[in-house]
């Protein structure tokens, strides 16, 4: 992967149940540069953001399968570290969106 790209999807498919909300996602996001997402309401804008640091784990429903790359690093899986992954890659949201931990741990 080339240095100037942070983030990389590769044939990203994320279910929800069984709708297909994400399909074939092949995205790259280059470092230092603004990206914007941008389309109509209900198209996976939100929820292709979450998977950026994994947010949709947290709905037992949801299944992924592609990769989705920061740095070279697969962030898909149980290899990859929440902590860390979530320390390098925040979300801002309109609506405050606490995980359901404490307060410390958010």
């Amino acid at each position: 992967m080339p240095d100037d790209i942070k983030i990389k999807t590769v044939n990203l498919d994320l279910f929800y149940g069984k709708f297909h909300a994400l399909k074939g996602v092949n995205l790259e996001i280059t470092k230092n540069a603004i990206t914007s997402i941008i389309g109509p309401s209900g198209c996976g804008k939100s929820t292709l953001l979450r998977v950026f640091n994994r947010m949709n784990d947290l709905i037992d429903i949801v299944r992924i399968t592609g990769e989705c790359l920061l740095d070279g690093k697969n962030i898909i899986g149980s290899e990859a570290s929440l902590n860390e992954l979530r320390k390098r890659v925040g979300l801002v949201f309109q609506r405050p969106n606490p995980f359901p931990l404490s307060i410390y741990e958010n």
